[in-house]
């Protein structure tokens, strides 16, 4: 858990919430089937999909990115005492191992200088903020936390007509950050590091933000959101998730970061990626993955 992957001068950190996170490929690419992956079930198998029960492995959880002088962290996972009803796996958890998982990255929440939200889905926010003497408070209480605006007023305006948007997301782990002062607004090509630029990658949902890292060493590393939340979306580009605003735009998103992943050498970190990192070649016109360790 504590070994860091290095790409140049950043060393990234997995740090998990909830792994392995298991759902139904039909729920989550609505439309989609383990036999239209092809030879490509028997390579994801077991680590990124389940072929047989036709299922698909995610992780929820942050990475912790040491670089340029920084501790960034970026998204911040399902959290603990959050009312959750509809997602049972999530109501009020406790004792979860995501505080000592962090931990074992060798620094405290206290140690972090930036959260970088991605976007503002419950499993992206939850520990933004944490339960004091019944009071959401800042987890991180020193560092500032980027977000989108486009994230922020879209998901205020869905929770003045429905509080439980969202799963009540946004009352409980985005407005009391707000309140205490700590976000900051950031946009496509903001550097929020020396060499750690903000992108945009909407469609999942319209504000959604990556960040790239000119590392120093032979790869850029985007962190991606859920741009892509499965390998099995490299080999079909167009199955689009559930839970997308915009099912279009999420498609002509990935299909850009993929096609740069190949043309740039990228090494691409989505969100909800189990074990690895991820590159992408092409061959007679078929795009694949490969990981890193």
């Amino acid at each position: 858990m504590n070994n860091a992957v290095q790409y140049g001068n950043a060393n990234v950190y997995r740090v998990i919430d909830l792994d392995p996170f298991t759902l139904p490929l039909a729920f989550l690419f609505p439309g989609a089937s383990i036999a239209a992956l092809g030879a490509a079930a028997t390579a994801l198998d077991g680590v990124h999909i389940d072929a047989r029960n036709g299922a698909v492995h995610l992780a929820v959880q942050s990475h912790l990115i040491r670089f340029a002088g920084k501790i960034i962290l970026i998204d911040s996972c399902v959290g603990e005492h959050k009312p959750r009803p509809a997602r049972p796996d999530w109501h009020q958890r406790s004792n979860s191992p995501y505080l000592a998982n962090f931990a074992a990255c060798g620094c405290s929440p206290d140690d972090i200088d930036i959260v970088m939200c991605t976007h503002l889905h419950a499993d992206h926010v939850g520990w933004n903020t944490r339960l004091v003497s019944g009071q959401w408070v800042p987890t991180f209480a020193n560092a500032r936390y980027l977000m989108s605006q486009t994230e922020i007023d879209l998901r205020a305006s869905e929770t003045a007509h429905n509080p439980q948007t969202n799963h009540g997301s946004y009352r409980d782990s985005v407005l009391p950050v707000i309140e205490h002062g700590l976000v900051d607004i950031v946009k496509a090509d903001d550097a929020i590091a020396d060499g750690a630029t903000i992108l945009a990658l909407p469609g999942h949902t319209p504000g959604q933000i990556g960040l790239e890292i000119a590392t120093g060493g032979p790869s850029r590393a985007v962190f991606c959101g859920d741009a892509i939340h499965s390998p099995a979306q490299v080999y079909q580009p167009q199955w689009a998730s559930a839970f997308c605003h915009d099912t279009a735009q999420a498609i002509r998103t990935r299909q850009m970061l993929l096609a740069r992943a190949v043309a740039d050498d990228l090494v691409l970190i989505p969100a909800h990626l189990r074990a690895a990192h991820m590159r992408i070649r092409e061959k007679n016109g078929a795009m694949f993955s490969v990981f890193d360790a």
